[in-house]
């Protein structure tokens, strides 16, 4: 499982001109899932998002989790995460999990990560066609691979 993390000031994600999902400050999570993830990747995911020290102290140094600022979150599914670019110049989706495995997993990662920071996430829907709009803060950009635990 692979996630992509941007600390934000504001992000939303809107499909056919509805807005689905918005929050505030916080964090946006693009979640790209292949065959082999199974709880274990969810977990181990889970407690660093809710435990990784993104935000400002007040010294400006970054010794806050989401949970110390009380900050939201926005979980959208990306396939894309899982493309392999070692061969021409398409992209290759063939890593990236089918439907049927990577909805029940998404949604368990999400059930879960509500259940770690205590409040309700926002979420896109999985295989739509969705628009996300974002205010990036400072900017903060992490990418984190379940599989390569660095």
């Amino acid at each position: 499982m692979r996630v992509l993390i941007q600390r934000v000031k504001r992000a939303s994600v809107t499909i056919e001109e509805n807005v689905k999902s918005s929050i505030g400050n916080g964090l946006l999570i693009f979640v790209g899932i292949c065959d082999e993830d199974n709880n274990d990747d969810i977990e181990w995911l889970v407690k660093k998002i809710a435990n990784i020290r993104l935000f400002d102290d007040e010294n400006g140094v970054m010794n806050h989790s989401v949970i110390d600022v009380d900050g939201e979150v926005l979980a959208v599914s990306q396939f894309t995460l899982m493309a392999s670019t070692k061969k021409g110049n398409r992209p290759s989706y063939i890593k990236a999990a089918k439907p049927e495995i990577s909805i029940p997993l998404y949604e368990q990662f999400c059930a879960a990560l509500e259940t770690a920071l205590n409040k309700q996430i926002g979420t896109g829907e999985f295989g739509a066609d969705m628009k996300v709009e974002l205010l990036n803060d400072g900017p903060v950009t992490i990418f984190i691979d379940s599989k390569n635990r660095e």
